[in-house]
C-alpha cells in the first residue's frame, strides 16, 4: 500500500511514523517543505508538491490545520489523484466542513472518507490514535490497513459523512473542558495560598480523577508548555463546535465560555504553546 500524507506538523508527522513501520511506502508532503524533510530519514520520500506527492497514491491522507487549508491543497492534488485512490481526510474540519469538502471531491469524481482521529503528538507517534471512520462501508473496509497502522482502535460512526466529524468535536470539547477545569483548579488553588500539587494529589485515585488530568495539571505547575495539542487548535476547533450547535436548541453557553478562555491564552501570546498553557488565562500576570 502506498500513502501519500499531506500536511506533516505535529500530528501529520507521527502518522507518517507510524505507517512506515508498519511497512507502508508513505510519501510526505508538507506547504513549508523544511517540516517534513526529517522524514526521509525515516524513510518516506519527500515530495515538494502535493499534486506529484499523490500520483501513485492507494490512499491521500490529508492533515493541514483546517478546512480552508485543506481545500487549498485538496484543489491542488485532485486531478492527479488516481482514480481509484482513496481520500482519507483526518484534519479536524466539523460535520459542515467535511460535507464541503465532499462536495469538491465529488466534482473530480474521487472518493472521500471522513477519519478524524483523536489523540496528540506522543499517540501519533507511537501509533495509538483512536481513528474515528464514516463513509462508504466498501471504502472504510480498503482502510483498515492504515487505520490499524496509525490507531489503536478505529471507531466505525457509519456511513453518513460527517458523523466521525461530530463525534471528534466532541471528545475535543471533553478535552477542553477537562484541561481548563484543572487550570482553574490550580488557580483557585494559588489563588487562595495552598500549593496546588495538593490538588493533583488528592484527587489522584478518586472517581473524579483523570490521567488526563495529571497530565496537563503537571506541566501547569511546571509551566512546561512544550505542544502536544496547541492552543490555536483548540480555538478552533470550539469555533467549529459553535458553528455546529448554532442552529439547534443545544445551549452554547459551555462551549462559549471555554472558547473564550482558550482564546484569552491566545491573546496573551500562547497560541502556539500547548494547551495546558490555558492557565494563563486565570494568571494573565
Amino acid at each position: 500500500m502506498r500513502v501519500a500524507v499531506l500536511g506533516t506538523g505535529i500530528m501529520g508527522a507521527g502518522i507518517a511514523r507510524s505507517l512506515l513501520r508498519a511497512g507502508i511506502d508513505v510519501t510526505a508532503w508538507n506547504r513549508h517543505i523544511d517540516r517534513a524533510q526529517s522524514l526521509a530519514a525515516d524513510g518516506a520520500r519527500v515530495d515538494e508538491s502535493s499534486s506529484t506527492a499523490v500520483r501513485d497514491a492507494d490512499v491521500v491522507l490529508t492533515m493541514p490545520f483546517d478546512e480552508s487549508a485543506v481545500r487549498e491543497v485538496a484543489e491542488q492534488f485532485l486531478p492527479a489523484m488516481p482514480d481509484t485512490a482513496i481520500w482519507m481526510q483526518c484534519a479536524t474540519v466539523g460535520p459542515a466542513g467535511i460535507r464541503r469538502l465532499a462536495d469538491l471531491a465529488a466534482e473530480h469524481d474521487r472518493d472521500i472518507v471522513d477519519a478524524p482521529v483523536v489523540g496528540t503528538r506522543k499517540p501519533a507517534e507511537d501509533g495509538t490514535l483512536a481513528v474515528l471512520v464514516s463513509g462508504a462501508p466498501a471504502l472504510l473496509e480498503r482502510l483498515v490497513p492504515v487505520s490499524d497502522a496509525i490507531g489503536s482502535k478505529t471507531v466505525n460512526v457509519g456511513e453518513s459523512l460527517g458523523a466521525a466529524s461530530g463525534l471528534k468535536l466532541a471528545c475535543n470539547a471533553w478535552v477542553a473542558s477537562i484541561t481548563a477545569g484543572a487550570a482553574q483548579s490550580l488557580a483557585l488553588c494559588s489563588t487562595l495560598g495552598v500549593d496546588p500539587r495538593l490538588f493533583l494529589a488528592t484527587i489522584d485515585g478518586s472517581a473524579s480523577n483523570t490521567p488526563y488530568a495529571q497530565l496537563k495539571g503537571g506541566m501547569m505547575i511546571e509551566s512546561d508548555f512544550t505542544p502536544s495539542f496547541e492552543v490555536d487548535g483548540l480555538v478552533k476547533d470550539l469555533g467549529l463546535m459553535l458553528a455546529a450547535v448554532e442552529s439547534t436548541p443545544m445551549s452554547p453557553a459551555l462551549l462559549a465560555t471555554l472558547h473564550e478562555t482558550f482564546g484569552a491564552a491566545v491573546d496573551l501570546g500562547h497560541g502556539r504553546d500547548d494547551i495546558a498553557a490555558v492557565i494563563t488565562a486565570f494568571h494573565p500576570g
